[in-house]
């Protein structure tokens, strides 16, 4: 997939959050009942469009960010407005993303079809034993750690979690 054939439409812009994103990124966030810990404004990407045409008028209409862990980053908190689905915005965001990353990149996402969204820009399905463990540096957790929690409750509640690694583009 790349990233030269994708556009937004027009009224639309991606671009870096700024600290005035933060409420609409959590509205959001927690609109697709998202895990809302670590929301770090700094971390995200936004699209934002025009609403009515105005430009006057601009609505938050999807988010992204890359959370930065010791030795690699995870895509997460991945949310388009259910009233912009089905336009390419997650899509665009998604690869926008995985563009931007300089480590590492992984995910965890719950159940086959968001697993076969992402396989789509060369994410494969891995073990939680095959997740890497790299030791936390400089105030850096590691990705490992954070995923423990969504293991057990895949464990003990059999919800379909899905850890996924980037592995490039098929």
């Amino acid at each position: 997939m790349n990233q030269s054939n994708l556009s937004l439409s027009s009224g639309c812009m991606l671009r870096k959050a700024t600290s005035g994103d933060q409420w609409s990124i959590r509205l959001l966030v927690f609109s697709a009942k998202l895990d809302p810990t670590q929301l770090n404004w700094q971390q995200f990407w936004v699209i934002e469009c025009d609403v009515y045409g105005r430009q006057s008028l601009r609505n938050l209409v999807a988010c992204g960010q890359l959370r930065n862990f010791s030795g690699a980053q995870e895509l997460g908190s991945l949310v388009v407005a259910s009233a912009w689905r089905g336009r390419g915005l997650g899509t665009l965001l998604t690869q926008h993303l995985i563009n931007t990353a300089t480590q590492p990149l992984y995910l965890e996402c719950l159940g086959e079809r968001l697993a076969q969204f992402y396989s789509r820009f060369g994410f494969v399905p891995i073990s939680f034993e095959d997740l890497p463990q790299f030791p936390s540096t400089r105030g850096k957790s590691s990705l490992k750690g954070k995923f423990r929690f969504s293991q057990l409750v895949k464990r003990l509640f059999r919800v379909p979690v899905v850890f996924m690694e980037h592995r490039g583009n098929s």
